[in-house]
């Protein structure tokens, strides 16, 4: 199991889907079911050496809302124009350092089965020799809130193949991935995405995935608000303890 000591989350989305709440508040720190996104998943990161924060839209939102924070040590990174989930991560590159780190959506509400936490399954699965990303990934038909078509088909144990033309894949990308410094080499300067990144390693079979049995739910638009204060206040019928 790999020692994750250092971790980044994606905050700096404008959040189209969730207005007009996001007219005046970031998305990762809107409140559902009494707390954040962003609480939550800085809860999960105690322990941690550094977490790395990107921010852009409502920026100073951001920083206020993890001012109070000494566990984990926060560290806000303002961008000064939109620069993508991969950009965004190749920008902190150097905060993060040398080994192995954890990058997370601001936004993904998870509840962990009791023995089996999220960062445990995730660092039990990785394996620096063979892979360059590790992909937390849940079933589509358990991704609450889900209304895609997936992303991912797993092949070759637990080798994965991007969705790409085909009509539906099995499992939903969850927001959570372990990376390794060398995927961020020679990447374009300025905005690009994650998936141009995921794309390179799945070609050299460095792109590997774990499945979840925890639960996970997005919350992209306010329809679906009233439903995750629901899910997030009572554990479910599968005994998933809502944190």
């Amino acid at each position: 199991m790999t020692a994750l000591k250092r971790a980044m989350i994606l905050a700096a989305g404008r959040g189209e889907r969730m207005r007009p709440l996001t007219d005046h508040m970031p998305k990762p720190v809107i409140p559902v079911a009494g707390r954040s996104a962003l609480d939550r998943m800085l809860d999960r990161l105690a322990g941690f050496d550094r977490v790395v924060i990107n921010a852009w839209h409502l920026a100073e939102k951001v920083e206020a809302a993890v001012a109070g924070r000494s566990d984990p040590p926060v560290v806000v990174v303002r961008e000064e124009r939109v620069l993508g989930t991969g950009g965004g991560v190749a920008n902190a590159l150097e905060l993060l350092g040398d080994k192995p780190f954890l990058v997370a959506n601001g936004d993904v509400f998870l509840s962990e089965t009791p023995g089996h936490p999220v960062l445990e399954t995730l660092a039990g699965a990785w394996d620096g020799d063979s892979t360059d990303a590790l992909l937390l990934l849940v079933e589509r038909e358990r991704a609450r809130g889900y209304r895609y078509a997936g992303d991912f088909a797993m092949t070759d144990g637990d080798r994965l193949l991007a969705r790409g033309e085909r009509d539906s894949a099995p499992f939903v990308y969850a927001s959570l991935q372990i990376v390794h410094p060398r995927l961020l080499e020679a990447t374009p300067e300025g905005a690009f995405s994650f998936t141009l990144l995921w794309d390179r390693a799945a070609r050299q079979g460095r792109l590997r995935g774990v499945v979840w049995g925890g639960g996970w739910m997005t919350v992209d638009t306010v329809d679906n608000l009233a439903a995750a204060e629901d899910w997030l206040a009572v554990p479910d019928r599968n005994h998933e303890q809502g944190v």
